[in-house]
């Protein structure tokens, strides 16, 4: 229990299978209370899988953090609204009195940005940026301004990708965002650094979320997990370590940054890749 007392919040934590839901268990085991926020209450479904409408979202985080032990709050957030980011903030200040760690995990999901930049469209560009950039900006900023006043030296941790490393074509909004994430996480790093606040980034490389469920998308739109599990297996064998990454396999680093083990890393982007990218 490395961070007993701890509060940590963590945008984008209501999907079923996503990088917020295991970092916010994760956690939770190492005695971090958890403000837990998302856009929608269930989180975004990139495909209708079986577990639509049954999966509780927000509140069945809560409850597995309940169930370690800890204390969990909840709160509707889109991360472009300063408004709600602001709210959330004061909510989180009301119940627990600071916050001492920010994952900012939240993140657009894949859609009309995903084509070739003469055909990208600028509404599908821009809720990208809104929603990846701007919503981390939003998020550090309202975090680290609590953090400053209280005297908390803290910790970010920022959801970058390793399509923020190298660009992919068709994924040219995504990258751009991705690759702001990090100069975002640097400079913010270095003004923060005198107060004891470290800022780094997590980039995963492919990830079995369900940000994939689209890989199992049939021509008649109906969701077949066995193809998907083969386009998942199908995609890992290019990847040096044999496998896509977990939701797990990031939670572990986040919860390495938050720790103080790892107090004197700051602006740093560091691959969950298995090795399919290296610098």
């Amino acid at each position: 229990m490395a961070l007993r007392g701890k509060v940590a919040m963590i945008t984008g934590s209501g999907g079923e299978h996503g990088f917020g839901r295991a970092i916010a268990r994760r956690l939770a085991t190492e005695g971090c209370d958890l403000v837990l926020t998302d856009v929608a209450a269930t989180g975004i479904k990139v495909v209708a899988t079986k577990s639509t409408g049954s999966w509780r979202g927000l509140d069945a985080v809560a409850d597995e953090v309940k169930k370690a032990g800890r204390r969990a709050i909840t709160a509707l957030v889109d991360v472009r609204s300063t408004a709600e980011v602001d709210a959330a903030v004061r909510q989180a200040l009301d119940t627990f009195g600071r916050i001492d760690i920010l994952i900012n995990n939240a993140a657009a999901p894949p859609g009309a940005d995903r084509v070739p930049v003469v055909e990208l469209d600028e509404d599908a560009w821009s809720t990208v940026l809104d929603v990846n950039l701007t919503g981390t900006f939003l998020c550090s900023r309202a975090v680290a301004r609590t953090m400053l006043e209280h005297e908390v030296r803290g910790r970010i941790v920022n959801i970058s990708s390793n399509c923020g490393k190298m660009g992919y074509p068709k994924l040219a909004a995504y990258c751009a965002s991705k690759f702001g994430i990090i100069g975002f996480t640097e400079s913010l790093a270095m003004e923060l650094a005198p107060a004891g606040i470290t800022v780094n980034a997590i980039c995963p490389g492919a990830a079995d979320t369900d940000r994939l469920d689209y890989l199992g998308r049939r021509p008649d739109g109906s969701f077949d997990p066995a193809l998907r599990g083969q386009e998942i297996k199908m995609r890992g064998v290019s990847v040096p370590i044999g496998r896509l990454a977990t939701a797990e396999d990031v939670a572990e680093v986040a919860a390495f940054l938050v720790s103080d083990g790892a107090g004197y890393i700051t602006g740093q982007a560091i691959n969950v890749a298995g090795g399919s990218i290296m610098h």
